[in-house]
């Protein structure tokens, strides 16, 4: 499945300005619960993808993500590259497999894999929190201000719960009153991604 290059571009450079961003806000959110270097990871993550961006836009579209996701795996510390990168190298297969690809259908198998590669679920205050219910509003249909809407407000409900998952979880009750970071990056990614669909023109 080939698409239109700005659109892999524009993403891209997306993503790696949000990061940027609220990448001090991201370390903060980590200190609390973890070891405080969230931010920085998912910066080195996104300045890799970002290096390699004229490549990546030639590419079609279930290669670049399968190619985006390794790249993520190979350059975020801690748990949030295995996890991103599953996310997208599985995005990436079920895409290439597929003869008329159905996104929602997509992303809820490319989420499942992420579940079972964290060994977490819904409710386990991790980056679940906020892409169960993003699917659930790209099942729906639903308006992409919905969507970003409902991505930052899943990543603040995790303040009320107790991690279970992760070094977070070695706190405890302790846990609870924060918002959890790698649910906070997925927000922030999740609704940076919806304001660029908002405004793209394909070519």
């Amino acid at each position: 499945m080939q698409t239109d290059r700005t659109l892999i571009l524009g993403l891209i450079d997306t993503c790696r300005a949000v990061i940027a961003d609220h990448a001090d806000h991201l370390c903060e959110l980590d200190r609390a619960i973890g070891d405080g270097d969230h931010g920085t990871n998912m910066r080195r993550g996104c300045d890799a993808v970002y290096l390699d961006r004229e490549r990546l836009s030639a590419m079609p579209l279930a290669q670049a993500l399968e190619t985006i996701g390794r790249t993520l795996v190979m350059n975020v510390g801690g748990a949030a590259g295995p996890l991103y990168g599953t996310l997208l190298i599985e995005m990436g297969r079920r895409v290439a497999q597929a003869n008329e690809p159905n996104f929602a259908a997509i992303v809820g198998e490319a989420i499942d894999a992420v579940a079972r590669r964290g060994r977490s679920r819904k409710g386990d205050k991790t980056l679940l929190d906020v892409l169960y219910p993003v699917h659930t509003e790209l099942v729906r249909q639903s308006a992409l201000i919905r969507i970003a809407r409902t991505a930052k407000e899943s990543a603040q409900s995790t303040a009320g719960m107790k991690a279970m998952r992760g070094r977070a979880s070695f706190l405890g009750d302790r846990s609870i009153g924060h918002v959890d970071p790698g649910a906070s990056s997925c927000a922030l990614l999740a609704s940076a991604i919806c304001d660029y669909l908002k405004e793209y023109r394909p070519a």
